[in-house]
């Protein structure tokens, strides 16, 4: 005996619920592109501002006068790590100390601003989503415990959005449209190792 399966397509105003799938697939893929690209620009914005003292956040001095590439700048010595742990993580943080602590060090520094190119660069090029995406969902979560408890929400900020951004490009092969996600995710070394995704 054998069963025949049709597929039936119901037709609304000339468009067929395939077509209609079939866009809001799409629809869905170039959102999801474009949100990658754009925190994919905004850490390679900070690691650039970071080591250049750009003056969009790095290059000022304690009264306020911009100083581009001057001492502030990762690159004449300053640190990236410093104005943040020092002076950005409220005193009444559980983890104040342990902040803190970290504030200035060089290994943090280096930890830190390897993560934003590279968090930068994995977003923007669409490849190593993988290991991109889980290091900038744990930057932003270490950032999220450094800035508790919350000014204007008890439980969401902008970090906690970012970790759950971070979770939907991973999840959602983001990489794959506008960037070099269908390449990369072909090459022998993803294909043997599929962590590089």
């Amino acid at each position: 005996m054998s069963v025949i399966h049709r597929q039936h397509h119901i037709s609304t105003e000339g468009v067929t619920t395939v077509e209609t799938r079939e866009a809001h697939s799409t629809g869905f893929a170039r959102a999801l592109a474009v949100l990658r690209i754009a925190f994919g620009i905004t850490f390679l914005w900070a690691f650039l501002d970071k080591t250049f003292a750009l003056g969009f956040h790095t290059g000022y001095d304690q009264e306020g006068n911009l100083d581009r590439f001057g001492d502030a700048a990762w690159i004449n010595g300053g640190s990236p790590t410093e104005g943040f742990l020092t002076f950005g993580v409220p005193a009444d943080n559980p983890f104040h100390g342990f902040f803190t602590g970290l504030a200035g060090q060089a290994w943090v520094d280096w930890l830190f601003m390897i993560g934003l190119l590279g968090i930068g660069v994995t977003l923007l090029l669409g490849v190593g989503m993988r290991i991109g995406t889980a290091a900038g969902a744990l930057m932003y979560a270490f950032m999220y415990a450094a800035v508790l408890p919350l000014e204007n929400n008890p439980v969401v900020d902008d970090h906690l959005v970012g970790v759950i951004v971070m979770a939907v490009l991973a999840l959602g092969a983001a990489g794959t449209t506008w960037g070099l996600g269908r390449w990369w995710n072909r090459t022998d070394v993803v294909q043997k190792y599929p962590v590089l995704r």
